[in-house]
């Protein structure tokens, strides 16, 4: 290892230097704040958990984002958490658990063990909102409004809307008598958008015609509010539970058109992602410009139940960085006010004005005599000046 291998961080691994920092950590109280005002209290679970509870219940691609290590008091396997849904669950089920309602969020920094998209940071800092013990739909229209707003309040303003049904697929998958691994290989089709592919497996693997057709028109099913109107016809015969998911998706895309009239929808009735645990609506947010979701998240019913406490589940989360890099809201961080060293009395009133400065919100950096200064004083863009008996802020030079 060379001398300058040693201070290179890993592939997706990026650190924040003040500038970015100040910024980050802006979003993420102006965030939270948000979500306090909507109910939301903050929990802040361990970067490490035991596997069995941290990975319990939600599928197989989480598994294999997470790192795992042992520990080396218990000798069990311990997993570094690259989601905190879970966590949030686990909390709701035992740490926290509530009769009704409970409305959880959370900020903390995640870890992959490889990057989710191709340019994707392995350690995104994670901020969302779950809601548990409401299975109603106004549940899922309340997460997804207080998605928009985060946005929203991240300065992003061309906002596209995705949504999708996990109970369209899931319907159809048991009415054609699917096993498991024919739902995932056709799932997994499905989700790549190959048309073609998945035309050939329909043909290949399911014999009843009306079903066929059905699966067939699923790739097709994508686009605005008329995807629903043509849903309606060409499905019309479909089981109930699908019928129910496409009026589901009209009356969120109602109410959220009547709450946030700038906000584009897209449906994609062939959406499966996240199959294998989310049990409802899913739905992602997209701006143009930018090739991947800004937030996402669903409907998971029954997550609790491995924890010992089934409760019907729904929340979103983001990556706070990718916000931030995002949004045009971030407001320019303030100059500072240079202190300079003075010793004596007018120190000692120096100090008392410095410190009413300082619990007002100013920034004030202190002339040290045993060190350069010159690259903090370069932030300074006002200083404190004798004035009689008094230290007063004037602009710099």
């Amino acid at each position: 290892m060379t001398q300058a291998d040693r201070w290179m961080l890993p592939d997706g691994i990026a650190e924040i230097l003040p500038a970015g920092a100040i910024q980050v950590e802006t979003l993420r109280r102006r965030l939270l704040d948000l979500y306090h005002c909507w109910g939301y209290e903050l929990v802040i679970p361990p970067m490490l958990e035991f596997t069995e509870s941290l990975l319990v219940g939600m599928g197989h691609d989480l598994d294999l984002s997470t790192f795992k290590v042992t520990d080396q008091i218990s000798g069990r396997t311990l997993g570094i958490r690259a989601d905190i849904t879970p966590q949030t669950a686990r909390i709701d089920a035992h740490s926290f658990p509530r009769a009704g309602a409970n409305r959880l969020c959370y900020a903390g920094q995640v870890l992959h063990t490889r990057p989710r998209t191709a340019m994707g940071s392995r350690a995104p800092i994670q901020i969302g909102a779950e809601l548990f013990g409401v299975d109603s739909l106004s549940g899922d229209i309340e997460v997804m409004s207080l998605m928009l707003e985060s946005l929203q309040a991240a300065g992003i303003e061309n906002i596209y809307l995705d949504l999708g049904h996990v109970a369209i697929y899931r319907s159809l998958a048991e009415t054609a008598g699917l096993s498991e691994t024919e739902r995932e290989a056709l799932s997994a089709l499905l989700q790549s958008k190959a048309s073609a592919d998945v035309h050939s497996w329909v043909e290949q693997n399911i014999n009843d015609p009306q079903v066929a057709s059905w699966l067939l028109a699923l790739p097709g099913l994508a686009g605005g509010l008329d995807c629903l109107e043509r849903a309606r016809v060409l499905l019309s015969e479909a089981p109930q539970p699908l019928l129910s998911a496409l009026s589901d998706l009209q009356r969120v895309a109602e109410a959220l058109g009547q709450r946030y009239p700038a906000v584009k929808f897209f449906f994609d009735l062939s959406e499966v992602r996240g199959y294998d645990y989310e049990t409802g609506l899913v739905f992602a947010a997209y701006t143009p410009g930018h090739g991947q979701a800004l937030a996402n998240g669903g409907r998971y019913n029954g997550i609790g139940a491995v924890f010992g406490r089934d409760r019907p589940a729904t929340g979103f989360s983001s990556d706070l960085v990718a916000l931030n890099t995002l949004g045009s809201g971030m407001a320019a961080t303030a100059g500072a006010i240079l202190a300079p060293e003075v010793s004596g009395p007018q120190g000692a009133e120096l100090w008392r004005k410095v410190d009413e400065l300082r619990k007002r919100g100013e920034v004030v950096i202190a002339t040290l005599s045993d060190s350069a200064e010159s690259d903090l004083h370069s932030r300074c863009d006002r200083e404190l000046v004798l004035e009689g008996d008094s230290w007063v802020v004037k602009p710099r030079d």
